[in-house]
Parts: C-alpha cells; sequence; structure tokens
C-alpha cells in the first residue's frame, strides 16, 4: 500500500473534488479520539460521499486506511460501497471559511493550499456553534437530503433556537447539547445496519422502559447501504455518571451499596425489557464459549508479558464453564456496561450508550449474549473505581458486587451469585480485554485489572 494518501473521487460523491485536502486529512484523523487507527499513519484515503448540508458545510464519509489495519475492523463493506481491505469507514462534518474565528482554534484541521480549495480553511464543523445549530434544524424536519435521510417522532415537537455545546468528555463519538433538553451522538466510526444506540432505545421505548431515555430524532445514510450517522436523545442535566458518583463516595469515605443495589435493579429492568422487546437467543454452547474466551486470553498473553504466569489458572476459569449450568438465555444486552454508561437523575438510574464495542462488528454488537456478560462488566467497575484512590478499598468494592447483585437477583428471579463459573468465566473474560486495553493506552492503569487477573487465577473468586 502507498504511503502517500490520495483522495478518490467516487460515484456517490459527485463532481466535487476534494483533492487538495488529502493532506490535511491525512495528518489530521489521527489525532482525533474517536479514530481507530490513533497515532498510525494513514496510507490511504478514499471518498464514499459528499453532501451539502448548508454552505460552507459538506457532510463527507471517507475511507480511512492506516498502517496496521486489518479486515477485523469493519467486517463488513463500508456504506459507499467496496473499499480496500482493512481501515474504516468515519462520518465528518467539514467547514470551510476563509478565514477561522480564533474561538474555533480548536476545530482547525488546516489550510488547503493546492487544488480547487487553495485558500480555504477548513476545520471540523461540529464545533462550529452555527454549524451545529443548522444541523439541530436539519433534524427538526424529516426529509431527505441526497442519500442521507431525517427522520423523528412526531409526537415530539423539537423547538428552535436551542444553543450548542460540544461535549469535551473522551468519546469514540461526538455528542453535542442543546439547551440542557437534547443530546445529539454523532457517530465517527460508521458501520452499515442500524445501530444499536438508536435500535435498541427505541424498541425499550416501546416496551415502555423508562430506565432508557427514548430517541427523538436521528438521521442516516441510505445509499448504497443504510448505516446510522446520528441520535437525538433527551438530555437529563442534573444527571450525574455512575463512575463520577462512585470516585465522589470513596473520596467521602461513604459506602456506595445502596446506590449499587438500586443500580442491580435498574439493570435487570433493562435486561428483562430487551428480553421482551427482541427474539431470544439459545443458550450458548458453554464448551465453545469456552474456547473463544481461552482463545482470547492466549492473544492477550503474547501481547501482555504480565499476564503470562496466569494463564493456567485463568484457562481453568474457563473450562469450568463445560458441563456447568449455562444460566439464562441468551438476549439482546448492553453490550459495555460499567459505571461510565448510567447516569443518576432524581432518584433513579438511567442506562445509555447502547452502541457496544465500537470496535467489534455491528453484527456481533447486535446478537444475543448471555445477560451475564453485562452484569461481569459492571462488576469490573466497582473494582476499578475502588483501586482509583490509595489505599486501595477491596472491600468497598465486595460490598457494592454483593448489593448490585441482590438487586438485580431481586428483579430478575435469578441470582448471578448462583451462576458462580458462568460469572467467573465472564469476569475473567473482561478482566483479560482490560489487560490488553490498558498494555496498549494507559500502561499506568495495568495493575488494575492485573489485580483481578491474580484474584481469579488464584482463588478464583
Amino acid at each position: 500500500m502507498p504511503k502517500t494518501a490520495s483522495l478518490q473521487p467516487s460515484s456517490t460523491g459527485g463532481t466535487l473534488h476534494l483533492d487538495s485536502l488529502a493532506g490535511l486529512l491525512r495528518e489530521w484523523l489521527p489525532t482525533q479520539r474517536w479514530f481507530a487507527g490513533k497515532d498510525r499513519p494513514v496510507t490511504d484515503l478514499r471518498l464514499l460521499s459528499t453532501t451539502e448540508l448548508f454552505p460552507g458545510c459538506l457532510h463527507v464519509l471517507i475511507h480511512a486506511a492506516h498502517e496496521g489495519a486489518h479486515a477485523q475492523h469493519t467486517g463488513v463493506p463500508a456504506p459507499g460501497g467496496n473499499p480496500p481491505a482493512g481501515g474504516d469507514c468515519y462520518q465528518l462534518l467539514l467547514g470551510f471559511q476563509q478565514h477561522l474565528s480564533p474561538r474555533l482554534g480548536r476545530a482547525l484541521i488546516g489550510r488547503a493550499e493546492t487544488g480547487p480549495m487553495a485558500g480555504l480553511t477548513v476545520y471540523d464543523a461540529l464545533q462550529d456553534p452555527r454549524s451545529a445549530h443548522l444541523l439541530l434544524e436539519r433534524m427538526r424536519h424529516s426529509g431527505t437530503l441526497g442519500p442521507l435521510l431525517f427522520d423523528s417522532d412526531h409526537s415530539v415537537p423539537i423547538p428552535s433556537g436551542l444553543a450548542p455545546r460540544l461535549l469535551d468528555a473522551e468519546q469514540s463519538n461526538t455528542s453535542l447539547v442543546y439547551g440542557d433538553s437534547y443530546i445529539l451522538k454523532v457517530f465517527r466510526r460508521i458501520q452499515p445496519g442500524i445501530n444499536p444506540d438508536l435500535e435498541v432505545p427505541v424498541a425499550l421505548a416501546q416496551q415502555g422502559c423508562r430506565r432508557v431515555p427514548a430517541p427523538v430524532a436521528w438521521f442516516r445514510t441510505m445509499r448504497p447501504q443504510e448505516a446510522t450517522l446520528g441520535v437525538l436523545q433527551p438530555f437529563l442535566p442534573d444527571a450525574a455518571d455512575g463512575w463520577t458518583l462512585a470516585l465522589r463516595a470513596l473520596a467521602r469515605g461513604e459506602d456506595f451499596a445502596a446506590e449499587a443495589h438500586a443500580l442491580g435493579e435498574a439493570t435487570a429492568d433493562v435486561h428483562l425489557a430487551l428480553a421482551a422487546a427482541f427474539p431470544a437467543g439459545e443458550h450458548a454452547e458453554n464448551a465453545l464459549m469456552a474456547d473463544a474466551m481461552t482463545e482470547r486470553l492466549d492473544a492477550a498473553a503474547a501481547q501482555v508479558k504480565a499476564l503470562r504466569p496466569y494463564v493456567p489458572g485463568l484457562r481453568a476459569a474457563f473450562g469450568a464453564l463445560v458441563g456447568c449450568d449455562p444460566g439464562p438465555p441468551a438476549q439482546r444486552i448492553h453490550g459495555d456496561l460499567h459505571l461510565g454508561q448510567v447516569l443518576h437523575a432524581g432518584r433513579e438510574w438511567f442506562v445509555i450508550d447502547f452502541e457496544g464495542e465500537p470496535s467489534r462488528p455491528l453484527a456481533e454488537r447486535r446478537s444475543t449474549h448471555s445477560p451475564v456478560r453485562d452484569i461481569a462488566g459492571m462488576l469490573r467497575s466497582f473494582d476499578y473505581a475502588a483501586r482509583q484512590r490509595r489505599p486501595w478499598r477491596p472491600e468497598w468494592a465486595r460490598r457494592c458486587r454483593e448489593a448490585y447483585c441482590a438487586g438485580y437477583a431481586g428483579r430478575a428471579g435469578w441470582d448471578p451469585r448462583k451462576k458462580h463459573a458462568l460469572l467467573r468465566a465472564y469476569e475473567t473474560d473482561r478482566a483479560v480485554y482490560e489487560v490488553l486495553y490498558e498494555a496498549r493506552h494507559r500502561p499506568a492503569w495495568l495493575p488494575v485489572p492485573m489485580a483481578a487477573i491474580e484474584r481469579l487465577a488464584v482463588r478464583g473468586d
């Protein structure tokens, strides 16, 4: 693959030539939090579609290949056609001006020096309040614009004139809050098909589940394949996420068991609504699940030396699945549940971000899994919180774990603690994933999942 990027016009890109942007995007994309090939040079760009949202702003779908890219990133063709194997499709909103206002300095992509846009300053339009306002105006009215389709829940009128602000939190997408009334999640990494973060909340709203804010508007691309691009939902201005609340409780020396118990109830409510909204799956074959978990363990151990001494004990945790109680039937689940994915507002817990792990193929994220997988993710999150302050507070995490499982059992009608082999295996699988993630991205955090690895491998708690 060539080392220099070139932007190729596509059948969906019209006659607009963006060759002058290739160099700018090649440098800018790897610096973005949501770029899957972060810190890896972009080796090729392919234009999939362009649509003028309004004067001075283009909606762009682009395929980016980069060093180290491989086919598992997407698993399926990008919306605009069949790009080369490896790399990903990304959604960009690009603004163009002669001179950029100083207040938009963080949005700067660069200045085109050659080609048809020579002399224009290019920037990320989602960071521009004017562009964000005009995007909401598009979403307030259902209709089509080229390959883009805007739709909404017509029973919920969206007022005009809501002031936008960009959320600064690190995430794999871009979120805008409008007047403390709505939040718009703009997906950056695009895969064909309906995104679970639209599909699941809509289905749960139809079930009457109030634990998940229901979408009020969304937009998609329809050509040549359908893909979800953004979702607008009610914003909970006075809410705090579970991670923040847990750390606050730890800092004050306060217990979090009551909150964990209520969170277990909320998780069960969502699981029950998901089971009612979507067709149930069959019990996963424990032997196949154990094989898949062992394969992930071996792959992680090949990359993280610290993991290798514990491999025999961890394999035993997976081997214990064979012949054990398979637990509840497979169903649609959250897929990436942790304290950062729940909000507490008033006296209630709400669950958000049903996108699942964005690095996984969309088909996998929309498939059925054991609800124990979500439970294990939350239990690991309690452990992460307990280890943010010294001295570490393992007893705090244990109380949270017990309370969470008790709350879940009271609503769901079955107790995760009585599925010991299943819960241990899913916790172990999650901890192995965490070890690999921290080793790659946050080495200073590696002791957190490694402490769980030692516990799960040696004692099997």
